[in-house]
């Protein structure tokens, strides 16, 4: 696989409203632990619809696995021009500083939003251009946007060699709680140096 599309839950649909929040960097690490395998194999290019959430949480992933794997590339391919827009000043700058650092950065559309048709086109583009999906989606916490692009996923692999890789809620959770467990083991140490 050279050509790997990262996409997931919009941060809104976790109830993340800001960087700030303490899941975040639990699920780049699980997008982390799932791209580096693919790294090992021949992975070349992340590519994400570049929404906000696991999408650019999944650049800074790579971004940051470019130091291990520097032929890495991060590309963004939106639907529309500006999507960035309507957004509040801290997120248009964390995501200009992103597009900054990504390899390739376009819009389907080089239009404002003015349909869905954006949307449908943006997603063939991303289907015709990868090798394989990781979708962050776990459909026992509801239905949400992913359930679109997974079924879409599924069908295409269905009819042709398109691999599919998932990460659920129970795989951040466990990354949460061996880290949580972790700073436990090292605090205890630290009593232990103490007395």
């Amino acid at each position: 696989m050279k050509n790997l599309l990262v996409t997931g839950y919009r941060a809104h649909e976790l109830g993340i409203y800001n960087n700030k929040h303490e899941g975040i960097p639990y699920i780049r690490q699980a997008i982390i632990s799932r791209l580096i395998p693919l790294l090992e194999e021949g992975l070349e290019w992340v590519i994400t619809p570049g929404q906000y959430g696991v999408d650019l949480w999944a650049c800074e992933a790579a971004i940051e696995l470019r130091r291990q794997y520097p032929a890495l590339k991060c590309s963004i391919l939106t639907a529309f021009s500006n999507p960035e827009e309507q957004w509040k000043e801290d997120k248009k700058a964390y995501y200009q500083d992103l597009i900054s650092k990504v390899d390739f950065y376009a819009s389907v559309s080089k239009e404002p939003y003015t349909g869905p048709w954006q949307f449908a086109a943006r997603d063939e583009l991303l289907f015709r251009k990868t090798d394989g999906i990781l979708l962050v989606y776990d459909e026992e916490m509801g239905e949400a946007s992913p359930k679109y692009i997974k079924q879409r996923a599924l069908k295409k692999q269905a009819m042709e060699d398109y691999t599919v890789i998932t990460i659920g809620a129970e795989e951040i959770q466990a990354i949460a709680d061996e880290d949580r467990q972790n700073l436990e083991e090292e605090s205890t140490a630290q009593d232990d140096i103490l007395w």
